[in-house]
């Protein structure tokens, strides 16, 4: 299934979407630029310029091992006669290109892959070719960011395992009920809430009643880090058998002084 975003170029909303790993953006949406009320007729006359054809089919050969060559000689040779006509539909359908989508509904359009999408742009407007090159780096720049944090965060939950393990092999006696187990279970993630937080996950619920999910979905990279470190030792000072009260200030001041350490590390990062 495509993963669809959207970008702002000059006040203008263009879609992108990624589909079977390959970045897409909406001509459809650059052609409105050119003409807002027949955006598929400014695609048509560019897709019937001899240059973009011969470019396309130098894409898709590069690109696409199911491309027809064949076919695609064929338009080569018609491409810039006043009969000539060549849609999206009709050049996908007939050499099996895989760089230019064509879908309908209420995200449908045209769709081309972006070194297609930045040469129609170019064709359309130089000016706006630079603002959309710009805003879709700045996009992959924030996706970036995101996979680090859903990295960590699905680090931070590896490592609860063997967490949790250390609370069942020594802190759950024997036939305790589920509902007691529980209770160990969340009263031991506290310890890690209150150590990083300063607050438990109640408290973190009541004050903020308008958020979803729970604090540590709103944590920080550094904190997630910090988090998934304090795991490992909680863990280690449980086999330990070291008081749950120990633990908690022991905790808080290695949480405290390795967020001082990853704080420094990122300043030290921004000044380069």
């Amino acid at each position: 299934m495509a993963k669809k975003n959207e970008i702002v170029v000059k006040d203008a909303t263009i879609k992108t979407m990624v589909k079977n790993g390959i970045d897409y953006i909406s001509i459809t949406d650059i052609a409105k630029q050119k003409n807002s009320l027949d955006p598929n007729g400014v695609i048509a006359n560019w897709m019937r310029n001899r240059n973009t054809v011969e470019f396309l089919g130098i894409w898709e050969t590069l690109h696409n091992s199911n491309f027809n060559p064949i076919e695609f000689e064929g338009f080569r040779k018609e491409a810039g006669l006043n009969s000539f006509t060549l849609s999206p539909t009709r050049w996908i359908e007939a050499t099996n290109a895989v760089g230019i989508i064509s879908q309908a509904g209420r995200y449908g359009g045209t769709f081309a892959q972006t070194d297609i999408a930045f040469e129609f742009a170019s064709w359309i407007s130089v000016e706006f070719r630079l603002y959309l090159v710009m805003e879709f780096q700045r996009l992959k720049a924030e996706e970036q960011k995101q996979l680090g944090w859903t990295a960590k965060r699905e680090l931070s939950k590896i490592n609860y395992h063997i967490h949790t393990d250390a609370i069942k092999n020594n802190l759950i006696p024997e036939e305790i009920t589920t509902a007691q187990t529980n209770i160990i279970y969340a009263e031991e993630a506290d310890v890690l809430n209150v150590a990083m937080f300063g607050m438990t996950a109640k408290q973190w619920r009541e004050a903020n009643p308008e958020l979803k999910g729970n604090i540590r979905d709103y944590a920080t990279i550094n904190e997630l880090i910090c988090l998934s470190n304090m795991e490992n030792i909680n863990a280690v000072l449980i086999n330990e058998g070291m008081p749950q009260s120990e633990r908690l200030v022991k905790l808080n001041k290695i949480a405290i002084q390795q967020m001082q350490v990853l704080e420094d590390t990122n300043n030290r990062k921004l000044l380069l």
